[in-house]
């Protein structure tokens, strides 16, 4: 079965630096595992990890993080400790949609919705942009992610009217469940220069190999691509990484952990039965 979604952030050796930030800045960060290249925790109960993995990929605005706050004061606290060093893209203030809300890229390039009145079951959701060539595919998307991953529950899929700001029948706001974690989703026909790629991923967690070949199969489809190390990009090209739960287990074992890196190195689509003839 499905494990666990995890999100995954792209770091040039400031993963575990960024986790101190996050500690700081919002307190509610439980980590779970560490080693020089990854680190595993929560945020407000959501399975996050960092990654160190080098210069070749930055966090951008096409995946942003809301954050539901409970007051203005810790909306408040939160905004000033995740701005310094980083940028502001709207600033607090009040707003149709919400009263208290704010949008910013810390010193790390992570992107941050921070507002009030935002109602999802977790305190932390991440949402997708869907912005240039994927402008108009959100509700596909959400159709496509909701088909795939179970249990799935669409939310809210509010769409723009005519003579709205952008273009009539887009995603305006939508909000969705995957395997019991909200995501959001929107649509963008604003001419930006970003779009999804490696800095933001989400990790799927199995325990068989019939889950990976149907995760990597069914994501690969219809435009998709396969990478290297467990990772594929979605025809939207979202990233993701699909990992059998038995190799924390492989790589937190010493006597195992080099063995299993190099098996997996020269692995695109993990074979599980590979990574433990290689522990052997």
């Amino acid at each position: 079965m499905l494990q666990k979604i995890s999100t995954c952030l792209w770091f040039d050796n400031q993963a575990k630096e960024a986790v101190i930030f996050y500690k700081d800045v919002f307190g509610a960060v439980e980590v779970k595992s560490e080693n020089p290249f990854v680190i595993n925790y929560t945020l407000y109960g959501r399975p996050f990890m960092h990654l160190n993995g080098g210069p070749a990929f930055k966090v951008n605005p096409s995946i942003s993080f809301f954050i539901n706050g409970e007051s203005e004061l810790e909306i408040q606290a939160i905004w000033d400790k995740l701005i310094v060093g980083g940028q502001i893209l709207m600033p607090l203030n009040n707003y149709p949609w919400s009263k208290f809300y704010g949008w910013c890229a810390d010193k790390y390039g992570v992107n941050w919705q921070i507002m009030l009145g935002h109602e999802s079951s977790c305190k932390v959701m991440p949402s997708l942009m869907f912005n240039a060539a994927n402008n108009g595919k959100a509700q596909e998307a959400i159709e496509f992610y909701s088909a795939l991953i179970q249990p799935s529950h669409i939310i809210q899929i509010s769409k723009y009217e005519k003579g709205e700001a952008d273009i009539e029948g887009n995603v305006k706001y939508a909000q969705f469940e995957l395997n019991n974690l909200p995501f959001g989703a929107m649509d963008s026909s604003a001419p930006h220069q970003f779009n999804f790629n490696e800095g933001v991923s989400f990790m799927l967690t199995v325990d068989t190999q019939e889950e990976i070949d149907y995760y990597w199969d069914n994501l690969c489809k219809d435009g998709g691509a396969p990478g290297r190390c467990g990772w594929l990009k979605d025809k939207f090209g979202v990233s993701w990484q699909v990992v059998p739960s038995t190799l924390g287990k492989l790589m937190t074992n010493k006597e195992t952990a080099g063995k299993v890196t190099k098996a997996f190195m020269s692995m695109s689509k993990f074979i599980i039965a590979d990574l433990e003839a290689a522990a052997l």
